[in-house]
Order: structure tokens, then sequence, then C-alpha cells
């Protein structure tokens, strides 16, 4: 699910929302398991969690919900808007980050009301993030092995997240 509105942060060229969910969506069209939300893009003012999840769970409230998240922004959760609603409202399960461990990640959120309802699971590090492709292609580095090859087109033949003529990007 892309956010529309982020109310924490800004992206530096961003492409706006409808890209961002159209690159998204090119992401996940070869999954049968996966499907892209458009919730968050079309809700006009930022996007809060908790809000999200409540409006999720008023639509469908027979379903569990669980909220994936990196162990990164786990370790921010108690600083998020209303993060206790956050965990009354789904499961948090959270991956580890290869610097970032449970141990770590249970003592950020001991002490918020709900914080049993964090859960951990393992996969395989996927040592890539958004910010890390956003600067590659500034840079003009090589980027397509970090992102499906439908993604890899669609940032290339659009031209998203070059560097501003005469500005030089860190890789």
């Amino acid at each position: 699910m892309p956010v529309g509105e982020a109310p924490h942060k800004t992206i530096e060229q961003d492409p706006g929302r409808e890209v961002r969910y159209e690159l998204c969506r090119l992401a996940a069209e070869s999954s049968k398991s996966l499907e892209v939300s458009r919730f968050e893009v079309d809700k006009d003012g930022p996007a809060y969690t908790f809000e999200t999840l409540a409006a999720l769970r008023a639509e469908q409230p027979e379903n569990e919900l669980v909220f994936i998240m990196g162990a990164d922004q786990a370790m921010t959760l108690s600083q998020w808007n209303e993060p206790e609603r956050v965990l009354e409202l789904a499961e948090v399960a959270v991956a580890e980050r290869d610097e970032l461990r449970r141990a770590e990640v249970a003592g950020a959120v001991g002490g918020l009301r709900g914080a049993d309802r964090v859960c951990f699971f393992d996969m395989p590090l996927v040592d890539v993030s958004s910010t890390m492709v956003r600067e590659r292609v500034a840079a003009g580095a090589p980027f397509g092995h970090l992102v499906p090859e439908r993604v890899a087109q669609r940032i290339t033949s659009a031209g998203l997240y070059r560097a501003p003529a005469g500005v030089e990007a860190d890789a």
C-alpha cells in the first residue's frame, strides 16, 4: 500500500502518488499472492497507519490484520502517531535488519501497551531500500538488479529519480 501523503517525511524528486502506485503495481504484477491497494493514495491529507488500520478493520471486521515492517521502522514505533492504537488494531510482524536484532526491537517497543502483539519472522536478508534505489538512479549507477524488471523499465523510461541538471548525486 503506497502512501499518498507521508506525514513524517518528504522524498526528494518524489514523482507523486500515482507514479508510486504504478511502481508498486508493476512490482506486484507477477505475484498471485500480492495486491496493491489505492487506499492511502486516494486519501486526502497525511496517511497515518492507525487510521488506515482502523478503516480496514471497519471494512472487514472478521479479518485479522498483520502489519509488516522492518526492524528499523519498528525501532521508531513508539514515536509514531497513536502507536498503541496500531498495536490494538493489528499484530505487528517485524523482519530483522542485519544491524538490528530482536532484543533491541523488543526493548524499543516494550513500554507500549500491546507490545505483546509484536512478533518476529525470519526472512533472507534483502539489503535494498527505496532510498538506495533512488540514490543509485540519481547517480547513474546500475540499479536494475535491485528492483523487478518492469519497475526498472518504468523508472528509466519516465526519467524518474534522476539528479537535477548540474547536481551530482552520491551512489
